[in-house]
Formats: structure tokens, sequence, C-alpha cells
């Protein structure tokens, strides 16, 4: 449904580092980088990195997050560790989340500038 989303960042290069720290160990790259942007995905990029003066403001209470498909709870632990050696801060530990469905296995972290991400992988029952 959704072909690629973008986000503004104050400092590509800060972003940079968060983002391949992150999506690595998720099976994701970045495809695309230049000192303006960044283009993050497994093929073809989907998740745009684009320098901004004006980043959407950080809010807890808006709801907005963005969540990455993770291929093993191994790989969620490799997001979050990642996330915070990088300039990322803790927005929840890896475990499982049953209270958001049975083998519900994620992790959550606020990026350098604000943003809200997750890793999740679905166990099977």
């Amino acid at each position: 449904m959704i072909d690629h989303v973008s986000i503004g960042v104050r400092n590509v290069a800060a972003s940079k580092r968060f983002y391949d720290a992150v999506l690595q160990p998720l099976g994701y790259r970045c495809i695309s980088d230049s000192p303006e942007s960044l283009g993050y995905g497994a093929e073809s990029p989907v998740l745009w990195v684009s320098a901004t003066d004006r980043p959407v403001p950080p809010d807890t209470r808006s709801g907005l997050h963005f969540c990455f498909s993770a291929p093993s709870r191994k790989s969620v632990d490799a997001f979050h560790s990642g996330g915070l050696a990088s300039g990322g801060r803790d927005n929840g530990r890896p475990g499982l989340r049953p209270d958001y469905g049975a083998g519900y296995y994620a992790a959550f972290l606020t990026d350098p500038d604000g943003y809200r991400i997750e890793a999740y992988f679905a166990e099977k029952a």
C-alpha cells in the first residue's frame, strides 16, 4: 500500500550513522547516499532520510512511529543495541509484547531527531 516514507532530519551524517546501525541487522541497507539524502531498503529505497532545517517536532503523544520487519529476535536485539550506540534513545527494550499479540517480539528507539521507530519479529505459535 505504501511505496515509501520520507523524513526530514537536521544532520544527515548523524542520521546515516544511526540508520546504518539499526537497519543493517534487519537486512536493509543504504541504497542511495548523497550529502542531502539517504535511501534505505532491501532492494530499492523505501525509507528516505533528507536534510531539512524544520524536521517534524518530536511528540510522544502523536502516535506517529515507523515499524520495520525483522527476520529474528536476534536482529531486533541488534537493532536496539546498535541504535543506542549510534545516538538513539531507548523507547522500549527488546522483548515480547503479549498485549500486542501472541509472539510479538519488538524493541523501540527514538532516533537523533526524535522520530520513534520499532523493529518487530513475529514468532510462530
